[in-house]
């Protein structure tokens, strides 16, 4: 056993809560009563905001298993509104994204602020070039990463990660690395993923709401067109449809178009081609408030009776909340990013079912035209928001 394995058993010997032990090895502790009842925890998840989400179940167990722990968390400024309200967070480091001199300035000062908290346990949970190198330059004695080609060396403790892409959830690929901490598998039920709402931005949705005439009555339904990248992005037309057939089913629907900061012209196409397809009357109906930022779109989804777009960031934030989601899976599967919450929250999927290319890497769409998105029929997508806002009303009652 090496002298950090050593560390860490005694740690976890000595913290309490005591918690069921898993077959990994456990990793460490300290000879010193500082590390066993006060450890200075740092994590590291950069990049996919979805994926940031899918780390806050990690987070709070965390946090139950060391109660009286500074947790330190770095993430990139793109997902920071992700971690920036969780109460099991001491401090959110953002790891700045720049270009030339300026990027080589901000990551010198990032690892003297990492080094300068003495870290005594860094774990990385994206295992990218970059937060390999941050968990390493942070001189914690104990590191946890996964079994990297090229970067493993870099971490005390390994955890294997098959390359191939298995239909099993992100959550639970994360949690892997808590084996080591003697974590109990996680369940959706009692470990959910979490984004506190933040109080000026539930303020700021209330205002636009009310400036675009929404009132408590109506019935809100999410339509958000953008996604992290073109293999996961539905066709415009397809939302259109969808947008205009929920309005035109209930007097009181009001449907909401919202998008990424670079995909604004897309929200606009489809709020055009929507109201396009309705009678003068209901037009209004079709929302245009502007871009929400992610802070904003946890609020909105809080006040929604449905959401309903891709496998994407945005989508994950809204499973923080209760809103029944329909989810739309072209390259990935549900099985590896469905909401991660309660089981007796309202969601389905809409997918194509199998395909000889699906799941891919999202890299190259070997056939060409996205068939995995482009046949996921709207009138399918209609029915399961039907279905889902029957359901809620079921379960509310």
């Amino acid at each position: 056993m090496t002298d950090s394995q050593i560390l860490l058993r005694e740690t976890l010997d000595a913290s309490a809560p005591p918690i069921a032990k898993s077959s990994q090895p456990p990793i460490a502790d300290s000879s010193t009563q500082h590390l066993v009842r006060f450890p200075r925890l740092l994590l590291v998840r950069l990049r996919q905001i979805g994926d940031v989400v899918f780390t806050t179940p990690a987070v709070k167990a965390i946090r139950e298993r060391f109660p009286a722990a500074h947790i330190a968390y770095v993430v990139e400024p793109a997902a920071e509104a992700v971690v920036a309200q969780n109460p099991h967070i001491d401090d959110v480091i953002v790891a700045p994204r720049h270009r030339g001199a300026a990027a080589w300035r901000a990551e010198v000062a990032l690892v003297r602020r990492l080094r300068a908290s003495a870290f005594d346990i860094a774990i990385d949970f994206h295992g990218g070039p970059r937060a390999s190198l941050l968990t390493w330059l942070s001189g914690a004695p104990i590191r946890v990463g996964y079994e990297v080609v090229g970067r493993a060396w870099m971490y005390t403790t390994r955890v294997a990660r098959p390359r191939e892409l298995r239909a099993r959830h992100s959550v639970r690929n994360q949690w892997d690395l808590l084996a080591a901490l003697g974590m109990a598998p996680p369940s959706p039920d009692a470990q959910p993923v979490e984004m506190p709402i933040d109080r000026g931005a539930a303020a700021r949705v209330t205002t636009r709401l009310a400036h675009a005439g929404v009132v408590d009555a109506d019935c809100l339904i999410i339509v958000h067109v953008s996604a992290g990248n073109p293999f996961r992005r539905w066709p415009i037309p397809s939302f259109a449809r969808v947008a205009a057939r929920l309005v035109t089913r209930h007097a009181l629907r009001r449907v909401i178009i919202t998008s990424g900061p670079s995909e604004q012209s897309a929200a606009a196409r489809v709020i055009a081609d929507a109201r396009a397809q309705l009678n003068e009357v209901d037009r209004d109906r079709v929302l245009d408030c502007g871009e929400f930022s992610l802070s904003e779109l946890r609020a909105l989804a809080d006040r929604a009776a449905l959401y309903i777009g891709g496998d994407s960031g945005p989508l994950h934030i809204a499973s923080t909340s209760r809103v029944p989601i329909v989810g739309l899976y072209g390259p990935t599967l549900p099985a590896r990013s469905a909401p991660w919450r309660p089981l007796h929250y309202v969601a389905e999927a809409v997918e194509v079912g199998a395909l000889p290319c699906r799941p891919c890497d999202q890299r190259a769409c070997i056939p060409g035209d996205f068939r995995c998105l482009t046949r996921i029929d709207p009138d399918e997508v209609v029915a399961a928001a039907e279905r889902s806002l029957e359901r809620q009303h079921v379960i509310g009652h």
